[in-house]
Formats: structure tokens, sequence, C-alpha cells
């Protein structure tokens, strides 16, 4: 019997339409003999859709809301159900206006691209509605998300990372002359600019000297309330390694490098760039070498730095980390985990025998290993407490 997978996409985050080609993608992949999809929309507005019209990129071109075949839904948060209700617009006071039963839900598929999905709010209402799910916890997916606390994280673990600094946007109000000051004094140019809580390049600026630096605060600022400053790396290779798995169970895939870009992908250069009529569309489309061309100890480097870097952060499914070689020093650094990386890193699993169905059904399965050790857990403690307990404060 086919089992339900709900498939969760879009959300309030600048990677929205990302979101959006990664689910078409994992939709048009999974096998439909094992599962009845059930693609969950999540708007800009934070309105929840489901219906099969949403399987479709035309659908969002541009989305026109609630239709025959796609209705407005909620979750279930009891976690008794792990069901998707109906939602009626204007729901009665009184009377008959109890929610519908769309479907009850087996495994959930959260493909979400930054804020409002990979950061761990998403995750937290699956473990609410107490269903297994293919992405990393909610530990694993807020630090990912959280630049700063990921650096600190990665730099508590020995694990290689860029020098940095890291400012509040009310340090930035009340004296930016200062901020810069310290950026100068402890960075130096150039220099990267990053918003904490963004992906894709987004908000990403190069700065050169305190003119462009200034404008790259201001530009990161205006995405996010907190801003990390790092020193950027002269003739910098990148190289991607992915991994999967849960637990002691991991492993890496094989390495890329990118070779589209000079200082950093931009968000159209990852997206958008190549992105023709009749093409897969997504991280598919960036020009990369894979294998990367590295040689072998460095690349079992990398592999064995994802691996650690996955168990670090209590991952789960699979993952991207993203390294940086300076051509110069040949020093290597880990620059950022992507906890639902573009495309599910598919691509970067492919080459070394597991095809995009098979990944479907590797994290399906970790899925429910997961959601079965979590609830080996005991969850309830009887107390007396509330025994002793009265209006005016505990009894002596």
């Amino acid at each position: 019997m086919a089992k339900n997978m709900a498939v969760f996409f879009g959300s309030r985050s600048c990677e929205h339409d990302v979101s959006i080609i990664s689910a078409v993608q994992w939709m048009a992949n999974a096998d439909p003999e094992k599962y009845t999809i059930i693609p969950v929309y999540l708007a800009h507005n934070g309105g929840w859709y489901a219906g099969q019209p949403l399987r479709k990129l035309e659908t969002f071109k541009p989305f026109k809301g609630e239709s025959e075949n796609v209705i407005r839904v909620l979750p279930d948060l009891t976690g008794s159900t792990q069901a998707l209700l109906a939602y009626e617009e204007r729901p009665r006071l009184f009377g008959s206006g109890k929610p519908k039963v769309v479907a009850k839900v087996d495994v959930a598929v959260p493909i979400f691209h930054g804020l409002n999905g990979e950061d761990g709010s998403m995750q937290g209402v699956l473990e609410l509605m107490n269903v297994p799910y293919t992405s990393s916890g909610l530990v694993g997916s807020a630090v990912g998300m959280d630049k700063i606390a990921m650096k600190q994280l990665f730099q508590g673990c020995g694990f290689p990372v860029l020098n940095y600094v890291w400012f509040t946007r009310g340090a930035w109000d009340r004296d930016a002359e200062a901020v810069l000051s310290e950026i100068e004094r402890e960075i130096q140019f150039p220099c990267f600019v990053k918003p904490a809580n963004l992906g894709s390049s987004i908000g990403i600026s190069k700065a050169r000297d305190q003119e462009t630096l200034h404008k790259a605060m201001e530009v990161a600022f205006s995405y996010d309330r907190r801003v990390l400053v790092e020193p950027g790396v002269e003739q910098p290779l990148e190289i991607n390694c992915s991994a999967m798995g849960f637990e002691e169970d991991v492993t890496a895939s094989v390495c890329e490098m990118p070779v589209s870009w000079e200082d950093f992908l931009t968000f159209e250069e990852k997206y958008i760039a190549g992105n023709t009529k009749g093409s897969k569309g997504g991280m598919v489309n960036q020009k990369r070498q894979i294998p990367a061309p590295i040689g072998d100890v460095l690349t079992k480097r990398i592999q064995g730095l994802t691996r650690d870097i996955f168990r670090s952060l209590d991952c789960k499914g699979v993952v991207r980390v993203d390294f940086l070689i300076d051509q110069s020093s040949e020093a290597l650094y880990v620059n950022e985990i992507n906890t639902i990386p573009g495309s599910l890193a598919y691509y970067l699993w492919e080459p070394i025998g597991v095809p995009y169905p098979q990944l479907i059904e590797q994290l399906v399965s970790y899925a429910e290993y997961a959601h079965a050790e979590k609830n080996r857990a005991s969850f309830g403690f009887d107390s007396t407490i509330l025994q002793s307990v009265s209006l005016g404060g505990v009894k002596k």
C-alpha cells in the first residue's frame, strides 16, 4: 500500500521560488507505486494549500490561491492523527464548522530553503504533528541556518573556519563608525558581509574599501538584524560535498567544484543562468566539475570533515557542506552547511550510483528510523507537585 507523502514547500522566504523548483523535482522523481504525493504549498501570505495542481510549475506563474482542485489546509497539531485538515476561510463560532481531514501523513518532506522552513520552524510543526520527516531536526536546522551560531559551533568543534566578526543592527544604528573601525582592525579588506540568516547569496556583498563596506552593511542589515563579516579569500576555490544518513550511519558523496564564478556565486548565477525552457532547473544548471579535480588526499579530507560536521549538528537526511580553498596558501576552510540543499544535492549522488528515486527511498528510511528512535523516549513524568500548589504559592 502506498504511503502518503506530504511535500512541504514555499513559505515566507527570499528563496521561496527556489523551494518550489526543488519540490517539483522531488515530486517528479518519487515512485508513484510507493508514495501518494500530497503537495502542501506555503504561500507568501502564510496560507497553506494542498492539491495536485501544485505539482506543476505552471501553477505558480502566478499562484492564484484556492480553486476547484486547490484547497486551504492546516496541520493537526495534536500529534494523534498526523493529519492535514481542510480549512474554512470563515469558520463559524458556533455550529458545524469543524475542520475536515484531508489526508493522514505517513511521512513529511520539508523542502524549504531559508527562513520559515529550513531554519527549524517547520521541523517544530512536524514534531508537534508527530510525523516522520526527512530533513535535519530542530537543532541542526536552526544552527545550520544561522551563520553566526554555525561559525561558533564549527570553531568549538575544531573545524577550520575563517576569522569573523558579527554585529547587530542596534550596534550599527548606535555607532556605525565604531563598527566599521572594528571590521577594518579585525578583518581588513577585501571582506564579505553576510546576513546571518539567509542563503543563496542573497544580501551578500564583497567590500574592498570603507565606502563599499558601509554600503554592504546597509544591504545586509536590510535583510537581517545580525550580520557576519569575514575576510575574502584571494583566488578561492569552492568545493562542495554532500552527506546523507542519521546518527553513526553517515555517507559522504562525491565532491564538486563550481566553475562559473570568480568572487562568489550570485543568486542569479545559481538559479537563473542557463535556466532555459526544457531544462531541469535548480542547482543542476550550475556549471561544475564532478568529481572535483583536487586529488584523492584532499577529497578524502573534505569527505571526512563533511561527515564530522553532519554528526556535530545531529543532522538527518541529506545536507551539503561548502568549503573554500585558498590557492595561495592551500588552506582549507569550512564555509557553511546547507541542511536542505538546492535540488536536494541529488546531482552529487547520481555519479556514485544513487539515482534520485533511490535517494528518496533512503531519506524516507532515515526519517522513519529517526522517528521510531524519538518515540522510544519517555515524554511524561508523574509528578505530585500540582497537589501541593495553591494560588498563594507552594505549601510548606
